[in-house]
Order: C-alpha cells, then sequence, then structure tokens
C-alpha cells in the first residue's frame, strides 16, 4: 500500500503541469490512468485546475488494485477497446497524460493521437517503494540541461550505422540502426514536438533482428526492480538466446514469458540516461532508465519511438558505467559522457 508525502507529491505535480506540460488556462487535458492511482491523478488534476485548464481523467479498466498491478499485463487488445471507445473524445484534447503502471507510450495508437495534434506526456506509474513518482526527486532535473546533453549525443549517434556498448562487467554488444534516427525525452512536450516521456533520456529504435553479443546485467531489471547479482544475457539476430539461470535471470525469464510474445524476446531500442539527479536504485524503472552514466536496453514494441514492432508490451534493462561507440567515436566511457559534453554540463 502507498503512502504519500502531500507536499512532495504537489512539489511533482506542479513541476509537470506548469514544467513540462506548458499548461495555460483553458487548455483540455485528459488524463488516462488506473484505479488504483486515481489519489495521484487528482492531485495533478488540482494543480491543472489552478493554472486554468481544464481536465478530464478517464479510468483504464482491468487493473484495479496494487496486487494486480504487480502480476498482470494490458494486452494490446485492451488498450485497443479502451481507446476506440475515447476515440472521438481524444482529438478534442490539448494534451494527454498516460498516467499508468505499464506505459503506453510506444503503442500505435499514442503516436496516432499525436499526429491528430495533441500533446502526450508518458507518465508511468510503476514504483517498488511504496512512494508516488510524484514523489521522486529527479522530477526536478533541469530539462535545458538534459536537452543540450541529449542534441550533443545525436549528433554523433544519428550520423551512425553501429552502436557498440562495453562494460568492465564482461557486456560486449553491437547494435545496428541503419536508417533509423534517435531522438530525446526529458519531460517536457514542447521540445519533444508533443510527444514526451518522465523519462530523461536519448532513445534510438535499433533494428530489431541485428543486435549480437553479451549483456552482463548489473544495474536493474526495470519493472522488476534491481539486480541483485550481475547475470549473463546472450543475443543473436536481435533476440535473446540465453539468459543465465541464476535468481535474477529466472525472474527476468519467467517475465518474458508471460508476454506469450516472441516479439518481446528482440532489442528494439537503446537508451543512454542524461538525468544527474537520477539514481538506479531499483525503485522505479523511470529513475533507473534515466539515470546519468547509464544506458538500457528496450523489447518489443517500438512504434511509437520510430521502429516496427507492435508487440504486446515493451520493458528494458538497465546497465551501469557503460562505454559506448558510435562507429568509430567514443561517445561515452566507463559512464562518463564526451569532454564537449562534460565540460558544459556537469555540476
Amino acid at each position: 500500500m502507498k503512502h504519500f508525502d502531500k507536499n512532495n507529491l504537489t512539489r511533482g505535480a506542479r513541476i509537470i503541469a506548469q514544467k513540462w506540460m506548458d499548461l495555460r488556462k483553458k487548455n483540455s487535458v485528459l488524463i488516462i490512468t488506473e484505479a488504483a492511482h486515481e489519489a495521484e491523478m487528482q492531485v495533478l488534476k488540482a494543480c491543472a485546475e489552478n493554472i486554468g485548464a481544464k481536465v478530464q481523467i478517464e479510468l483504464l479498466p482491468g487493473l484495479l488494485s496494487p496486487e494486480l498491478l504487480s502480476n498482470e499485463l494490458l494486452s494490446n487488445e485492451d488498450i485497443d477497446s479502451f481507446f476506440r471507445r475515447l476515440a472521438d473524445k481524444i482529438s478534442s484534447y490539448d494534451v494527454i497524460v498516460g498516467a499508468t503502471y505499464h506505459s503506453i507510450v510506444t503503442t500505435e495508437l499514442v503516436q496516432q493521437a499525436v499526429k491528430g495534434g495533441a500533446s502526450f506526456l508518458s507518465l508511468p506509474l510503476a514504483t517498488n517503494d511504496g512512494r508516488s513518482l510524484l514523489e521522486y526527486d529527479f522530477l526536478q532535473m533541469d530539462t535545458a540541461k538534459s536537452r543540450f546533453i541529449a542534441k550533443e549525443l545525436l549528433k554523433y549517434i544519428n550520423t551512425s550505422s553501429h552502436l557498440r556498448v562495453s562494460t568492465l562487467a564482461g557486456t560486449d554488444l553491437t547494435l545496428r540502426k541503419v536508417g533509423r534516427n534517435g531522438n530525446y525525452f526529458n519531460g517536457k512536450a514542447k521540445d519533444s514536438k508533443g510527444f514526451a516521456s518522465s523519462s530523461f533520456e536519448v532513445y534510438i529504435p535499433i533494428e530489431e533482428d541485428r543486435t549480437e553479443g553479451i549483456v552482463i546485467l548489473d544495474g536493474s531489471l526495470g519493472y522488476l526492480g534491481r539486480v541483485d547479482k550481475p547475470f549473463k544475457i546472450r543475443f543473436k539476430g536481435g533476440r535473446i538466446v540465453e539468459i543465465e539461470q541464476s535468481p535474477c535471470g529466472q525472474r527476468l525469464a519467467n517475465y518474458i514469458a508471460d508476454f506469450s510474445d516472441e516479439k518481446l524476446y528482440h532489442a528494439s531500442e537503446f537508451g543512454i540516461g542524461t538525468n544527474f539527479l537520477s539514481k538506479c536504485m531499483g525503485n522505479s524503472y523511470i529513475e533507473d532508465e534515466s539515470a546519468y552514466g547509464t544506458c538500457h536496453l528496450g523489447f518489443g514494441r517500438n512504434l511509437a519511438l520510430g521502429g516496427e514492432f507492435n508487440a504486446s508490451g515493451h520493458f528494458d534493462i538497465i546497465l551501469l558505467a557503460p562505454t559506448i561507440y558510435a562507429d568509430n567515436r567514443m561517445i561515452m566511457e566507463n559512464g562518463v559522457m564526451i569532454p564537449a559534453v562534460l565540460d558544459v554540463c556537469s555540476f
């Protein structure tokens, strides 16, 4: 059961309403959430209404309690049915917030809503420590600083065809992105052309059948929390072909199997965290993948990121202190970004 600190919750809601969503008087806002998170979203609604926005909350059906939220996934059919019911309404809103346990940012339907002129903010509320995501300190990150870091990294990434990732723990991975460009999230919808996320990151929709090599996973299992002991994952043809049979490895294997979708074994996104206030502690996968000095691999659905997979879900794993090459140019060494970025952006 979650126990909220009202002051911290309100602080986070104000950041989202004022700085991320840039709400103005008479803006119309649709918040899509679940019953288990309605109390948090009522705080966000109040902050938005204090600005003068008009806010409607719609509850996504199917996942109604924290107990269910930890064990059940929404299917594409669930999401499609819900969005079809709201199809006429969606086009009338200026801003849509996806404040659900599992992110809906990678769905085709969200992409279509943005193309229709709405701004969309992905605000996945999954946490493992009993707090609301709105209470987390990483929301206070300077969005302009994150934007600058991302744009500097993208100069190298978007002119490359391959990415190579290694770590002192033993990761040695090659990814291909021919014809695929990366972009970034930093909370602000205006910076992301109307398509925003509470994750602070550079993201690249990598080719879904080209990832090769080994990951020694030492950071986070995404929704499942922090890695207790590093373990090996082997890739061939873009797909996970081996997961080491450790306790954490078995948790990940069981989690993927629960999707009952072959595409969830395929690496479909590569990301680099750009938030200096985030820590990879396993409390929130959004905070974990945002942390400066980490990178992450995403699996499954990636349509809205610029990829080709419409899978039954999407999840990420996070690696610590990576060395990253874009073609032959190093852009990060042991978790430290290239000097051109670090000199301007470091604290």
